[in-house]
Order: C-alpha cells, then sequence, then structure tokens
C-alpha cells in the first residue's frame, strides 16, 4: 500500500508541469493510464532496477516539459519572431526566417504557376527564400472546369506549397501581403488572427533584396450591377466545389412534387458569361455531365427543363483562336444543344435573371433581353488585386491601369529589385521609335538601305522579343514592299509606317499558365546568375549580360465537350494551324498530365480520368 501511495503521489505531483507541454502530456497520458489500470501488477513488479529506470524516464519528461515550454512561448513575442527591430509606424520587421545571414534574401509573393515554376527551377540554398501567400497549395487551374462536374477531384488539382519549398530550402507563411515599400525594401505583411481571436489582424514587415510579385489576378466585373452578389466565378478552387454543390442543389430542389414547371425550367437554366476558354470548357464539362451521369437519375428534367447559354460580347466564342477553330467549337456547341448568343453585352445580373443586350439585334427583334437563370458562371476576364494597385498607384512610373508594367527583364518599372510575373504583369511597349531615332543620330543618315534596315530589325528583335513575329525575318521581299517609292532606300516616312504596322499588331501576352510558367522558369535562371555575382554588381549584369524574356507559345488548348478537343497552332506549326476532334482531345490531357508539378498530382488525375470512365461521376453533394 505504501508502495502504491508513493507512485500515486509521484504522478500526480509530476502532472501541472507536465501539461504544460503538448509533447509532455502524450508522453505522460499513456503511462498514467497504463499505471491506474493496473496498480496491483506495478506493485508486484517494482524493484530497485525498475524505480531507477522509472526516475530516468521521469526526469526525461521533466527535462523535455521545460524545453517545450520554453519553445512554445506566446507567438507574439518579438524576440523569438526574430523581429528586434521596427518598421514604419512601429511595425516589427520579421527576420525569423533568415537562415544564412550572408546570402541575400528573395521574397515570393504568390503560389501560383510563375511563383511555382520559379521555386521548381531556383538553385536550392542560393538564397534566403521566403514564399508568402494566402493559399498554402498550388492550384492546376487548367482542370477546374473538370472539377466543378467531379470528372476529377479537387484534391487531385493541388500540391502543397510546403512541399514545393522544401526542394529549395524556402520559409513559408500563410499570409496576404499587403503592400510594398520600394524605398525601403520592406514588405508588409497581414496575417488574418481569426482562429486565435476574432477579428484581429496582426502585421509585420519582411525585408527583401529581391521581390518577386507573383500574386495573380482576382475576377473583373467591369462595374456591371449584381455580378459580384449573384454569379459564380470560376478561379479557385473554393469556386469550384460552391459551383458544383449549388449544381446538385438546383438540380435537387426542381425534382421535389411542389416545384411548377416554370421554376423547373428556371432552376435548370445555365448561363455562362464568358466566350473564352474557361468559359467554353465549363459549358462543355457542364454538358457532358448531363448526358454522360445525371440523364440516368434525372431523365426527365435533363430531356425536357435543362438549358445552357453562353453569353459572349464578341462575334465568335474562343475568338483569340483562328476562326476555323471557333466554328468548329460552335457547331459542337450547336450539336449538344448548348445555346451560344454572341455580339451581346451583359448590362445587369439580378438574383434570378440576367439582361444583355444585343450589338447587332435582328430586324423587329428586342434589343435588350431577359434571361432567368439557376446559376450564371462570370468568366469574362480579369483584374488587379489590392496589392498591384497598391504599387501602381504609388510608383509614377506605372502607367498602366490594368496590370504592373515591368521591362523585357521583367523589373517592375519604378522599384528597384523588384519582379513582377504571370497574371498580374504586362511588359512595356516597345521604344522602337526611340531605338530609330539612336540609330539615325549614330550613323547621320536619313536613308536606309537593305542592310541598315535589317541590322536595326534585328536589334529591335533582340531588345524586344515580342517584336519578333511581326517583324518576320525581315527579307528583301519585306523590304520592296517597305520601299513604296522603289528607289533601293527607305526614308523616314516609310520607316515610320513600317514601324506603326508594327505597333498596331503588337498584343500584350495572354494571362494564360503557359505564359507565367516560362516567365517563372525565365526569372529562376536570372536568378540562379546573380547568386554568384557581388550583390553591388547585380544591376549593371542584368543590363549588360542577361536576356531579356523571350516568349515562346506552344499552342493553345480547350475541350468544347464528348471527348473532342481543339488545338490551335497559328502561330507555332503554320502548316497545320489548328486539330480538331478526338486527336486533339488525347493530346490536350496528355499535355495537361505531363504539366503536373509532381509524380503525385499526376497519378492523382490519372486515377479520377480512369475513375470516371469504370464508374461515372460522383453526383452527390459535397
Amino acid at each position: 500500500m505504501m508502495l502504491r501511495a508513493r507512485s500515486a503521489l509521484s504522478a500526480s505531483s509530476l502532472r501541472p508541469a507536465l501539461r504544460q507541454t503538448p509533447v509532455a502530456w502524450l508522453v505522460y497520458t499513456p503511462a498514467c493510464r497504463s499505471f491506474h489500470a493496473s496498480r496491483a501488477r506495478v506493485a508486484t513488479l517494482a524493484s530497485p532496477r525498475m524505480w531507477a529506470a522509472g526516475a530516468v524516464a521521469l526526469g526525461a519528461a521533466a527535462l523535455l516539459s521545460l524545453n517545450s515550454v520554453a519553445s512554445d512561448s506566446p507567438s507574439q513575442s518579438p524576440a523569438l519572431l526574430g523581429t528586434e527591430s521596427t518598421g514604419p509606424d512601429g511595425i516589427p520587421i520579421a527576420t525569423n526566417w533568415i537562415q544564412d545571414p550572408q546570402k541575400p534574401l528573395l521574397v515570393v509573393l504568390g503560389s501560383g504557376w510563375g511563383a511555382t515554376s520559379l521555386l521548381k527551377e531556383l538553385e536550392p540554398g542560393a538564397y534566403n527564400t521566403l514564399v508568402i501567400s494566402p493559399t498554402n497549395y498550388f492550384l492546376f487551374t487548367p482542370l477546374l472546369p473538370e472539377a466543378t462536374t467531379g470528372t476529377v477531384e479537387t484534391r487531385s488539382l493541388m500540391e502543397s506549397i510546403r512541399r514545393i519549398c522544401q526542394r529549395v530550402r524556402a520559409t513559408y507563411f500563410e499570409a496576404h501581403a499587403y503592400d510594398v515599400d520600394v524605398q525601403r525594401k520592406l514588405v508588409l505583411v497581414e496575417v488574418d488572427d481569426s482562429i486565435a481571436d476574432q477579428a484581429v489582424k496582426r502585421r509585420f514587415y519582411v525585408p527583401y533584396d529581391r521581390l518577386v510579385v507573383a500574386v495573380g489576378a482576382q475576377n473583373n466585373t467591369f462595374g456591371i450591377p449584381g455580378v459580384s452578389e449573384n454569379c459564380n466565378f470560376l478561379k479557385s478552387i473554393k469556386d469550384a466545389r460552391a459551383i458544383r454543390a449549388k449544381m446538385m442543389d438546383l438540380f435537387e430542389h426542381a425534382a421535389l412534387p411542389t416545384t411548377t414547371e416554370a421554376e423547373r425550367k428556371k432552376f435548370l437554366s445555365f448561363v455562362v458569361a464568358g466566350g473564352g476558354p474557361t468559359g467554353v470548357e465549363y459549358a462543355a464539362e457542364l454538358s457532358d455531365f448531363l448526358h454522360e451521369d445525371l440523364i440516368k437519375f434525372f431523365p426527365d428534367l435533363v430531356r425536357n427543363d435543362v438549358s445552357i447559354t453562353v453569353i459572349q460580347s464578341a462575334d465568335h466564342i474562343l475568338n483569340t483562336y483562328s476562326k476555323a477553330i471557333s466554328e468548329f467549337a460552335e457547331q459542337k456547341f450547336k450539336r449538344q444543344s448548348i445555346n451560344v448568343v454572341t455580339n451581346a453585352r451583359v448590362t445587369r445580373v439580378n438574383s434570378d435573371t440576367i439582361e444583355y443586350k444585343l450589338k447587332k439585334p435582328q430586324a423587329g427583334g428586342p434589343e435588350s433581353i431577359e434571361l432567368p437563370y439557376g446559376m450564371c458562371v462570370w468568366s469574362t476576364g480579369i483584374g488587379m488585386k489590392p496589392i498591384t494597385k497598391r504599387l501602381t498607384s504609388s510608383i509614377s512610373e506605372q502607367k498602366n491601369s490594368k496590370a504592373l508594367l515591368v521591362d523585357t527583364r521583367l523589373r517592375l518599372l519604378g522599384g528597384a529589385g523588384v519582379y513582377a510575373l504571370g497574371d498580374c504583369a504586362t511588359i512595356e511597349t516597345p521604344q522602337m521609335l526611340k531605338l530609330v531615332n539612336e540609330h539615325y543620330q549614330k550613323t547621320g543618315r536619313d536613308l536606309w538601305s537593305y542592310g541598315e534596315f535589317k541590322e536595326v530589325a534585328d536589334e529591335l528583335v533582340e531588345r524586344y522579343p515580342q517584336t519578333a513575329v511581326h517583324l518576320g525575318q525581315c527579307t528583301p521581299e519585306d523590304f520592296e514592299k517597305l520601299d513604296l517609292d522603289h528607289n533601293g532606300r527607305l526614308d523616314r516616312d516609310e520607316i515610320k509606317k513600317w514601324l506603326d504596322d508594327v505597333n498596331n499588331h503588337l498584343t500584350s501576352l495572354a494571362p494564360t499558365a503557359q505564359v507565367a510558367s516560362q516567365q517563372g522558369a525565365y526569372l529562376a535562371h536570372q536568378l540562379n546568375q546573380l547568386s554568384l555575382i557581388p550583390r553591388e554588381t547585380w544591376d549593371h549584369y542584368e543590363n549588360t549580360k542577361l536576356k531579356p524574356f523571350r516568349y515562346r507559345h506552344f499552342g493553345s488548348f480547350s475541350y468544347v465537350g464528348h471527348d473532342n478537343a481543339v488545338l490551335d497552332l497559328q502561330n507555332v506549326w503554320s502548316s497545320v494551324g489548328h486539330i480538331n476532334g478526338v486527336g486533339a482531345y488525347f493530346l490536350w490531357r496528355g499535355a495537361y498530365l505531363s504539366e503536373q508539378v509532381s509524380l503525385r498530382t499526376r497519378a492523382l488525375i490519372g486515377f479520377d480520368w480512369v475513375k470516371k470512365q469504370l464508374f461515372g461521376r460522383d453526383i452527390t453533394r459535397s
């Protein structure tokens, strides 16, 4: 009895200390349960040797408790967070993520295509690297339309950003980058601490030597009333889940005996605002889901009450693709009973109707139309995020109202040490006339021979790679077309006409995953080279040694339904131009599998496609 009392006393006396740390409590709790459940066995097996072993174990637990208590102190302690210094307004500067003070500081904002591509190509350990993003995963956005119907599961499209950071030995903070102080080289970070303390937002600064802004863009409503309140978007994993849940809600409500015929038709009217790749692929996926899966469970509803309408402001859907592809997609949609309304501009979105105005109304027909809907998916463009708006307003060189302006090396205009890439950035318009005037001053000649014309054209392409498509090879035949007076020389007026023609055909790079991925890989290569030389020489080295970014287009895919896809190759393989049908569908799937960031997501997506073929799509609401 005395032995049992001593043992119980020892355990109870240690309980408060052990409870101070989760780790020690995990060690202590099973031992206590075992002890109280078998006290008689403990008494009989007790011996001096066992008491010694017990003393060692309890001593180790106590040490573990003390160490854990020391390491688990409150997170707001500036010393433990490495925030000994403060920035503007007394906000602390976080330095706890800096692993080697001798290495430069690289901060990456975002976890999308541009940021992920950069992290995959960055040399491990070359920088003290910090990634800041409110989403702790990379999302394979091209397959989001498939996630809305269950062709692929949402988890299959996501890869942990911490797993990606691990390869390059980078630190990750799940937080919002609120603003950038380009003068002090500080990023203001905002953390939503609603889990710990409701409605409290903590802020801290992060220093950098090089900053990469790859925050992407947000949906653009163009100021149309009711869009934000009544439409579903398709840009994030939450959007895809919301669309999937709402779609099944509408079908279940339409199947109830209390639902009238008018209500059924309204509930099952699906409207897609925007005829670009995302809108077209969502409409195609929805049509497949209806006619391959839901028709088995809601046959009368699918045959009699469902309608799909795509509203497009241009003359054709997929208007950035070749005309042949647009016409092929429209024919496919017609066979699938998808109504395509072109040359129409949405004017208002109400809670259950959408209003649009026809640019070319039929004779005697209405100009404005109001269409009832159960769900409206808005997919008509992108706009700037709050942080990019703040950057634009704080830097005088930023004159673009739609994206951050960068030079051909992706450096932010007016922001030393800052790069921007992906959807949030656009490359500045080439200063071609300035280069031509420099050539005039250098040579002192106003008339150019073919050799001088070719020399200037090659220099333009080298300095501004985006002009390569329009300047072509600058053959003698091109020179003859520009030589309007056929005197074998180009005068200033003829050269100006040539430059104006090139400028009129220049367009910004499309905000696609392909562009952002190439920009991220390019910037990683540049940063790898900079890490090998002294920091004071970086700017000079970038200007003289590093080549400008050059985008290489590999074609554009779009799924159009019923195992058919389109592949636009007009700027890649001119002799082919495009590929349509089932062949393009298999190329599309193979390309998307090869573009996965990990073997894990590649396997998951492949399994999802096989599962869909064997068992169909899941129709439960999740």
